[in-house]
């Protein structure tokens, strides 16, 4: 666990999936108000408006729903990644998941403004009205999609396994899926123009970064899963103990009402952890 865990572990937001699918909720109900799409514009990720002043379109992008002519498949969409996330958000741990999608935020928002560093390079001469016509052109861009197909990517590589069901027939696992996805990430990144690269570099950076970093703490294979079901079971047979603290993150259910607790049964030592790191600390050894 990194210092910078153990001190603002504790402010990670919880069910952050239920907090993108409210923002997204929201800029459907103005897509759909707006029927030009004037105020979404407004919203977008544009560096040059944003260097200009309108600063709130760094935050506001988020509002910007993947696009889709359906509200069928909309709403078949929020409920597949509020599915996946919450599950990634219990196997990883809250602090974690919550990097994950800041991440990659952070690197979509990086890859707006070092697409307008490239403008300026090879572009420099190009008027202010130019300027500002090709910068609200590719904002939209730079949206909400590829960050979901980031959260995919690493549902995929957690539980390679998994079962989807194509069509709601066919019987396809996530490793499957999360390859071909891949592939077609990669066909996509090379036939696109630079702005494309851009926006779909961000999202690849994310993962690639997040995994080679973290993916030796957040996989679980199928003992410790059931180990997980096992504990979940177990603490809602046990719930007498009054006092706990746990040894990760210094957590005691005074200051978190609804985390339980538990030892841990391959530590050397009475180590007791929370709901979060029981499956995530690195076992204590002596000698």
């Amino acid at each position: 666990m990194s210092p910078f865990e153990r001190k603002f572990g504790k402010y990670a937001i919880r069910n952050l999936s239920f907090v993108l699918v409210a923002c997204y909720a929201i800029g459907y109900v103005l897509q759909f108000a707006d029927g030009s799409n004037t105020l979404i514009y407004y919203l977008s990720l544009n560096p040059y408006a944003i260097v200009h002043g309108q600063v709130w379109r760094l935050f506001t992008w988020i509002l910007i729903p993947p696009p889709t002519s359906n509200i069928f498949f909309a709403l078949l969409m929020i409920y597949v990644y509020c599915s996946i996330g919450t599950t990634l958000e219990r196997t990883w741990g809250t602090y974690r998941y919550n990097v994950y999608l800041f991440q990659g935020m952070l690197f979509t928002i990086a890859g707006s403004f070092l697409l307008m560093g490239y403008f300026y390079l090879f572009h420099g001469d190009a008027g202010v009205a130019d300027q500002m016509s090709y910068f609200t052109i590719v904002s939209l861009s730079f949206g909400t999609y590829y960050v979901n197909m980031s959260i995919f990517l690493a549902y995929a590589a957690t539980f390679p396994e998994a079962q989807f069901f194509l069509m709601f027939i066919i019987p396809i696992k996530a490793k499957v899926l999360g390859i071909i996805y891949g592939i077609l990430l990669l066909f996509d990144f090379f036939s696109r123009g630079v702005e494309g690269k851009f926006v779909i570099g961000a999202s690849l950076l994310n993962f690639i970064v997040f995994f080679i970093t973290s993916r030796s703490k957040i996989s679980l294979n199928p003992k410790q899963i059931r180990r997980r079901q096992e504990f979940k079971r177990d603490v809602r047979r046990n719930t007498g103990i009054t006092k706990h603290k746990c040894a990760i993150c210094g957590r005691t259910e005074e200051n978190s009402p609804g985390m339980q607790f538990r030892f841990c049964s391959k530590c050397d030592g009475n180590y007791e952890y929370c709901e979060e790191h029981l499956y995530t600390h690195t076992h204590v050894k002596r000698g």
